[in-house]
């Protein structure tokens, strides 16, 4: 590598090579001035678009006040005001917060609490999920075999039990089929006595946007009921309006012991929360956990105004609106090419799978070339492209991103 970029490192993917310069709402400019409609939206993290102005000024105010605030040492105003209103959004019984820097520092404190709430030390994930690339969210991760390759040996007590395929004819008996499958690895594996927690994300995230179905969660929350296990719902990308609701689970008749919450939470800016119940943080030993940035200022505004934008009248209609258009959009298409087999989200959090790899890559990089739309592939064989805009989209925009992907399949086909 050579010239601006000699010094950085080389780890990162890359989906394209664009010199981004600055953002507004759903679309990047490079440093040329050429504009591009990113509907990746930073993968699901701009919540409110590249540079919403309340966001900016809530970013700016802040920062002349003071950036850094180690909440070991002192405590700022913002702190106490963000946490009451997460307790006003958050699923039923969530009114205690713990706030860190990113989804692994949060997912991982969900760990470290469930095991310190109930005393147990082994957790179970579910095939396909994806939770982080710490070690211990790597050991927790598998929808990629990349992800984890050369980094072994990883934690144990993590174990990985089935998720319902989503393209099975018979969804109920696919549902009974991954339930049976985590009571024979109770029966053969781990006593349910012994795990502290189940950790699921309601739409499971690289794997493909694959929603969760209400069943499975249903049969999950019982047995956490049943055996004195955490149920904590990793919301990292379904959060924050994502699927039309504020939270994925509001969905799925279940409440949660504990929620961990990053991307859309301050708008893509590096802020996440951990949220549970008051009963259980009081079993969290004082002391025991921290981080430098928890709680930070910049952080704790840049939420807040997200979290005004998000609650604003009719902004979630819009979301499930878009996400309607959008999906409809999509669902036509497959009468243009067999090779698109499968739609599915919620709201807009969308995804497109392809009858293989070459195909789905082939779009994205029609999209971009000729219509200076952003995609990306995911999912574990790189089929599936997800649809993840900021949810400021317009309707305009929606039509704008299916009409270049409807050039982008025929000219691939």
């Amino acid at each position: 590598m050579t010239g601006a970029g000699a010094h950085l490192s080389g780890v990162w993917s890359q989906v394209t090579d664009i010199q981004v310069e600055r953002g507004v709402g759903c679309r990047v400019i490079d440093v040329h001035g050429h504009e591009y409609l990113d509907f990746t939206g930073g993968i699901a993290a701009a919540s409110t678009g590249f540079s919403h102005p309340r966001v900016v000024q809530a970013i700016a105010d802040q920062a002349a006040r003071i950036i850094h605030s180690q909440i070991n040492v002192y405590r700022h105003d913002k702190l106490a005001v963000l946490a009451s209103k997460l307790a006003e959004i958050t699923p039923a019984g969530i009114d205690t917060f713990y706030f860190g820097s990113t989804s692994e520092e949060v997912l991982e404190s969900a760990v470290k609490l469930a095991k310190h709430a109930t005393g147990r030390r082994n957790v179970v994930v579910f095939d396909g999920a994806f939770h982080g690339r710490t070690h211990y969210t790597l050991a927790m991760s598998s929808s990629r075999s990349i992800d984890r390759d050369g980094y072994g040996p990883l934690p144990a007590g993590v174990f990985i039990s089935a998720f319902p395929g989503p393209h099975a004819s018979d969804q109920e008996a696919e549902v009974s089929r991954a339930l049976w499958a985590l009571d024979r690895m109770f029966a053969t594996q781990v006593e349910p006595s012994e795990v502290a927690a189940i950790v699921i994300e309601p739409v499971i995230g690289e794997r493909g946007y694959i929603p969760t179905p209400p069943d499975f969660i249903a049969g999950l929350a019982a047995r956490c009921r049943e055996h004195g296990i955490m149920f904590v719902a990793d919301e990292t990308q379904s959060g924050f309006g994502r699927t039309g609701r504020m939270f994925a689970v509001d969905a799925l008749d279940v409440e949660p012991d504990i929620v961990c919450m990053a991307k859309g939470l301050a708008s893509g800016f590096p802020f996440a929360a951990l949220g549970t119940r008051r009963e259980i943080d009081d079993r969290w030993r004082p002391g025991s956990h921290s981080g430098s940035s928890n709680g930070n200022p910049i952080g704790c505004a840049a939420a807040l105004a997200t979290i005004e934008v998000l609650t604003s009248p009719g902004f979630l209609d819009n979301v499930k609106a878009r996400g309607d258009q959008l999906i409809d959009s999509l669902r036509e298409m497959q009468q243009l090419d067999q090779a698109l087999a499968h739609v599915r989200g919620r709201g807009l959090m969308v995804a497109t799978e392809f009858d293989s790899s070459e195909r789905a890559v082939a779009v994205v990089d029609h999209c971009l070339r000729e219509s200076d739309l952003i995609l990306m592939v995911a999912g574990t064989r790189n089929r599936t492209i997800r649809w993840s805009p900021p949810l400021v989209v317009t309707a305009e925009e929606i039509s704008e991103a299916t009409t270049a992907f409807a050039a982008a399949i025929r000219a691939t086909g």
